[in-house]
């Protein structure tokens, strides 16, 4: 069946969520930001068991401990893609087959938010999945192979961001870890910690905003928490904003950030000017 021609006042009244990536080195806080959103249309997706620190937050919360359970989450979010083979993942009998496990999938229609913690672990879950599969080994003398694994966990991943992706009407925020590397040539790169580099580097292309929250010293010595969302930037941060809706420095608040790039945009409403550290500094203030 095609589809219908979508008229532009109904897609633009369509409610939008953002998918967006927040990265940070660890110890920053990039967990408690879950106390920033509306805890009651939230579902936390615990995948590292890391929430010592939000043991006082009464939030609806989803364990995945496999691989499989992962991808069960993205097509009860996202709903069933027309295009894969009937009988493969994300298919309609895969969306059919959750409801054993999740319930009815409109229950999920009151989560407005999901905010999984963290994509490093979903990827360590999919690496592991992806090594025990058949392609992981070799045909000739079925010892492992690193290049089948590598390669069966890359397009696993992608193919669950992509998927996650169609769920245009809900906010979706996975965590990861910040690392910092040096190679030989003492060149420096900061990017995210993830299993395979392939997905590591696609991955941004994905999702919608990639935001680095780290600590900033904006001059007067003092070190303050705070997100970098736009590149170029001064320390070669990850960044992205596809809403163009964002300054370089955002304070460090999560459901501020979501629903300045979620809320619908007037006539009279301006389009954000590029940001100057110099206008930053009442946003450097602000103590997440």
């Amino acid at each position: 069946m095609m589809n219908k021609i979508i008229p532009a006042a109904d897609r633009t009244a369509a409610p939008r969520g953002a998918k967006t990536l927040i990265v940070g080195p660890t110890g920053i806080g990039k967990t408690t930001l879950l106390g920033g959103l509306d805890l009651a249309t939230t579902l936390f997706i615990d995948v590292e068991a890391g929430d010592l620190a939000i043991t006082d937050i009464a939030v609806d919360t989803f364990m995945p401990r496999t691989w499989p359970e992962c991808r069960d989450l993205a097509v009860a979010l996202a709903g069933p893609n027309p295009a894969v083979p009937p009988d493969n993942v994300y298919s309609e009998a895969h969306y059919a087959a959750i409801k054993g496990h999740f319930g009815d999938p409109a229950r999920l229609s009151k989560y407005h938010t999901y905010f999984i913690d963290s994509i490093t672990a979903v990827g360590r879950l999919c690496f592991q999945w992806s090594s025990q599969q058949p392609e992981a080994f070799s045909e000739r003398s079925g010892k492992k192979d690193l290049r089948g694994a590598y390669g069966l966990h890359a397009r696993e991943a992608l193919a669950w961001l992509m998927h996650i992706q169609q769920a245009r009407d809900v906010n979706v925020v996975f965590l990861g870890v910040l690392e910092t590397v040096v190679d030989d040539f003492n060149h420096t790169e900061h990017r995210l910690q993830f299993e395979g580099a392939r997905t590591g580097r696609e991955l941004p292309a994905v999702i919608d905003e990639v935001i680095t929250y780290h600590w900033i010293d904006f001059g007067d010595g003092t070190l303050v928490r705070s997100f970098i969302c736009t590149s170029p930037n001064r320390w070669a941060y990850p960044a992205k904003d596809r809403s163009g809706r964002l300054e370089q420095f955002e304070p460090p608040d999560l459901g501020k950030l979501l629903n300045k790039l979620t809320k619908h945009r007037t006539a009279a409403s301006p389009q954000p000017q590029p940001s100057a550290t110099s206008k930053s500094t009442s946003t450097a203030k602000t103590k997440g």
